[in-house]
């Protein structure tokens, strides 16, 4: 049975390959979003994972930077299911074989990690993506979790909302267990973990539900990067533990504290980036 799996998602990612070979260079963003989603929607169900989309997705067009916790290698897939978006990941990624390659035809952003110049150019293309219309999705903590927690977010990629007056949206991710409700660590990917042991647990795991909430959009006028890092990493939180209300009422207070006291933070030009395991995205 799990060998039989595999094949059905060995199967599918080729189909992947032959869609965004034969199809993709004819399609416009719309239909290439549509055809992402049902991909992402298939990959999962074959894992054994069903999504629940909790809130309002922002409308496609509308750039804004999406930021959520990450757990698994499987982030992207639910984000994707619920909101096809542009991806940042390390450039190593663009080597790995097949996963690379689709990765760079669905719009992944990459850079080199620890490289200054590179970060700028990051940030650049970011700002460039978002006022073009583009959904770009980051993981600030830098790394995986087993989902329990949430870490402390890197500020260095908040420079590209901050410098270019845009929008952030705070995404909240949790897996549970399908039949109980209970959090589950089965999907997440953490230590020396490889891609391999990874998905041998997801499918030898229980029915999975993601969860995947949408917060409030946060108005970046008056932030500087590590505060709206701080803040976002708050309000991921929130909604991460099901509180949608606390989560709107946290950023309100915020943007309404920074419209009356401007921040001193400078906008300074952001630093290396953070190394992440999973960062990727086929996306």
């Amino acid at each position: 049975m799990l060998r039989w799996r595999k094949l059905l998602l060995v199967l599918h990612l080729l189909r992947g390959v032959l869609t965004c070979a034969l199809l993709f260079p004819w399609l416009g963003v719309p239909a290439r979003n549509t055809h992402i989603r049902r991909w992402s929607r298939r990959l999962l169900r074959l894992c054994g994972v069903e999504v629940q989309c909790i809130g309002e997705p922002p409308a496609q067009g509308q750039g804004v930077m999406l930021v959520a916790n990450h757990i698994s290698w499987l982030d992207i897939f639910v984000i994707h299911s619920c909101q096809p978006a542009r991806f940042v990941a390390k450039s190593e990624i663009r080597r790995w074989p097949v996963v690379g390659w689709l990765c760079e035809k669905t719009g992944t952003l990459f850079i080199e990690r620890g490289r200054k110049r590179d970060a700028h150019r990051v940030l650049h293309d970011l700002v460039a993506c978002m006022r073009h219309g583009d959904q770009v999705c980051v993981f600030p903590e830098g790394t995986t979790s087993d989902g329990l927690t949430v870490l402390p977010f890197h500020a260095n990629l908040m420079q590209a909302p901050v410098a270019g007056d845009l929008p952030v949206l705070p995404l909240g991710l949790r897996y549970r267990d399908a039949a109980s409700g209970a959090v589950t660590v089965a999907p997440a990917y953490i230590g020396e973990m490889s891609l391999l042991d990874s998905l041998d647990v997801i499918l030898k795991a229980p029915p999975i539900r993601a969860e995947l909430a949408f917060g409030p959009r946060i108005d970046t006028r008056g932030f500087g990067r590590r505060s709206l890092a701080e803040l976002a990493r708050d309000t991921v939180v929130c909604l991460c533990e099901g509180r949608g209300d606390e989560a709107r009422q946290l950023v309100n207070d915020a943007q309404a504290r920074q419209r009356s006291e401007p921040v001193a933070e400078a906008a300074a030009a952001a630093p290396a980036t953070p190394s992440s395991p999973s960062s990727v995205a086929p996306a």
